[in-house]
C-alpha cells in the first residue's frame, strides 16, 4: 500500500483546472483520481448521447492532465458505483485527507462523505468557485423572505458582478431597464426562419470515436443515437463554441429564443451550456464576452441581456434552489400528479408533431431549447398528470447538459409546478421556480412553430377525434386543479374562462382526457 498526502478526486463535471480541488496541489504528495462508474450511468437510463460527452470530455481531461505530468489515477469503466471504486482505491493508497470540488448533485456527496467516513478517512469539501453565486450568499439572499423570485436575484447579482451596469456610478442597469423579456418573444411566421448560421459542431477524434464504439456497445442499451456526435469534449473546443455563437447567432438569439421550427434543431441558439456544465467554460467568461459584443454595437441589447439573465440569472439561482432545498425538494408533487410518463418518449413515436420533432432530436442529439422542454415535453407531461419523479428522471437521462442540480428545479419547479406550497389560505403559495403552472393549449404551438400544419390534430378543438391533446389536457387540467388555479392571480382569468364551458362539453373533454392517459387515443 502506498501513502499519499491528499487523494484529489474530480468528478465529471469537473474539468476545470482553477477549481479549488487544485488548491495547495502538490504532486510529489498528492494523487488525482477519476473515475468512469458505471452506475453513474444507469441509475438513470443516461443516453449515449449524455454518457459519451461525459467519457470523452473526461478522457480528453485525463489526457491533458498526464501531459502535464501530473499523477493520476484513472478508473475506466469501474462495474460499480463511485464508492465502491473509491473504497478500492482507498484500499491500494493510504490517503490523509480527501480533497475535491463539492459535487453538483446531493446524492453523490452523500455517497462520497459515507464512504470516507467508512474508509476511516478525512474529506474535504471545498466551495465551488466556478459558480458568481456561493451557496453561502444564496441562504443570506433567500433569508426572511416569504417568496423567492429569481427577478430580484438577477438585479442583486448585476449590482454586486458590474453586468451591464451603467450610469455614473455603475448603480443603473444599461438601456434604463433590468430585463428586456418583453422584446424577446417573436415567432418565426408563416415563412420560416430562413437561413440560420449553423453552430460549429466537433467531428470526433481517434479518443471520441472509441469512446463512442465503447457506449454504442454496452448493454442494456441507453436511449438515443451517436451517428451525429459534435458536442465539445475539450475547453478549445468550447471556447470555439463560445466565439462562434458571438460572432454568428448572438445577435438574433434575443428575438427568437421562444421560437421553434420543425427540423430546424439549433436556430439561434447557443449550444454552449454542457460545456458550462462540465466547466470546460467558466460563465465569467461567457458572460463577460456577450457584454462586450453589446457595447461594441454589435448585438442588441435586448439580446445580450436576455442571454446573459439565462447565465447569470437563471443558471446561478437554480443551482441556489437546488442546495436550499435539498434533499426534500426531489420528492415534491404539489399537484399530486401519478400518471406514468407516455412510452413514446423514449422513441418520439407519436402523432403529435411538435413532440415527435422534439423527442426526435433529443434523441438523436441529446438536445432540444428551453421552450421545447417547457412548453412541449414538460407541457404534456405536466397537462397529462404524470408523477414529477418521472419527468425529472427523463430529463436527467436525455439531456448532454443535465447534472441534477440544474436540471431538478427546471423540471420539477419550472416545468411541473410541483413545488408550490400546500393549497391553504385565500392565496396558495407559489415555489420558488414560478408564481404560477406554465400551461397553455396548443394554440400556444401553433403561434410560436410551424408544428401544428399537417398535424393530424386541431390546436383549436378540445373534444372529438381531431381535438389537439394539448388543448383537451389544458381545459381538463384547469378543471381538476380549479380550487387552487382560482385562488392564483396570475390564473384567474384562466379559471373564469373554463366556466363558460357547458357542464356536457366539460364531461366530454374529461371523458376525452382519460382516454389520452390510458392510451385509447391513436398515435398518444
Amino acid at each position: 500500500m502506498t501513502r499519499i498526502r491528499h487523494l484529489v478526486i474530480v468528478l465529471g463535471d469537473q474539468l476545470n483546472r482553477d477549481a479549488s480541488a487544485w488548491d495547495g496541489f502538490d504532486p510529489t504528495q498528492d494523487l488525482v483520481w477519476m473515475c468512469e462508474a458505471r452506475a453513474e450511468a444507469t441509475h438513470v437510463p443516461s443516453s449515449r448521447q449524455r454518457t459519451a460527452l461525459f467519457l470523452s470530455a473526461m478522457r480528453h481531461f485525463a489526457q491533458q492532465l498526464r501531459a502535464e505530468g501530473v499523477p493520476l489515477r484513472y478508473v475506466e469503466q469501474h462495474p460499480g458505483g463511485l464508492d465502491d471504486a473509491l473504497a478500492a482505491t482507498l484500499r491500494e493508497h493510504a490517503a490523509r485527507r480527501i480533497v475535491l470540488t463539492e459535487p453538483g448533485e446531493w446524492r453523490v456527496r452523500e455517497l462520497l462523505e459515507r464512504t470516507a467516513r467508512d474508509a476511516g478517512v478525512n474529506i474535504d469539501f471545498r466551495e465551488d468557485r466556478h459558480f458568481l453565486c456561493t451557496r453561502g450568499e444564496f441562504q443570506a439572499h433567500a433569508k426572511g423572505r416569504k417568496q423567492l423570485r429569481m427577478e430580484y436575484f438577477y438585479r442583486e447579482m448585476r449590482q454586486r458582478h458590474g453586468v451591464l451596469m451603467d450610469g455614473d456610478g455603475k448603480d443603473q442597469p444599461a438601456g434604463g431597464q433590468w430585463n428586456f423579456d418583453a422584446d424577446n418573444r417573436e415567432s418565426f411566421g408563416r415563412e420560416g426562419p430562413g437561413l440560420v448560421p449553423p453552430p460549429l459542431r466537433f467531428e470526433p477524434d481517434a479518443l471520441t470515436t472509441e469512446v463512442m464504439a465503447l457506449v454504442n456497445a454496452q448493454q442494456p442499451p441507453a436511449p438515443g443515437r451517436l451517428a451525429r456526435f459534435g458536442w465539445p469534449v475539450t475547453r478549445e473546443q468550447a471556447l470555439a463554441a463560445l466565439e462562434d455563437f458571438i460572432a454568428h447567432r448572438l445577435a438574433d438569439f434575443g428575438r427568437w429564443q421562444d421560437a421553434m421550427w420543425g427540423g430546424q434543431p439549433w436556430l439561434y441558439h447557443a449550444m454552449i451550456s454542457s460545456s458550462l456544465n462540465l466547466k470546460l467554460l467558466d460563465p465569467r467568461e461567457v458572460i463577460a464576452a456577450a457584454e462586450a459584443a453589446w457595447r461594441a454595437g454589435q448585438v442588441p441589447l435586448a439580446s445580450a441581456e436576455g442571454f446573459i439573465r439565462q447565465i447569470l440569472g437563471w443558471r446561478e439561482y437554480v443551482r441556489g434552489v437546488y442546495w436550499l432545498r435539498m434533499p426534500d425538494y426531489l420528492e415534491l408533487n404539489a399537484l399530486e400528479a401519478h400518471e406514468h410518463l407516455p412510452a413514446f418518449y423514449w422513441t418520439g413515436q407519436t402523432d403529435m408533431r411538435c413532440l415527435a420533432d422534439a423527442i426526435g432530436q433529443t434523441l438523436e442529439h441529446g438536445y432540444a431549447h428551453h421552450i421545447q422542454r417547457l412548453m412541449v415535453t414538460g407541457l404534456y407531461a405536466l397537462l397529462l398528470g404524470v408523477a414529477p419523479r418521472e419527468v425529472h428522471a427523463w430529463y436527467l437521462s436525455v439531456y448532454v447538459d443535465a447534472v441534477e442540480w440544474v436540471e431538478l428545479p427546471n423540471t420539477l419547479g419550472m416545468s411541473q409546478h410541483a413545488d408550490a406550497g400546500p393549497p391553504q389560505g385565500p392565496t396558495p403559495p407559489p415555489g420558488p421556480m414560478a408564481s404560477k403552472p406554465y400551461i397553455a393549449t396548443g394554440q400556444y404551438i401553433a403561434r410560436m412553430s410551424d408544428h401544428c400544419r399537417g398535424c393530424r390534430f386541431d390546436p383549436t378543438q378540445r373534444t372529438g377525434d381531431k381535438a389537439c391533446p394539448f388543448t383537451t389536457l389544458y381545459w381538463d387540467f384547469l378543471a381538476r386543479h380549479q380550487a387552487r388555479l382560482a385562488r392564483n392571480p396570475r390564473m384567474a382569468l384562466q379559471v373564469k374562462n373554463l366556466a363558460r364551458i357547458s357542464p356536457e362539453e366539460r364531461a366530454a373533454v374529461q371523458q376525452r382526457a382519460q382516454a389520452l392517459r390510458t392510451g385509447e387515443v391513436s398515435g398518444c
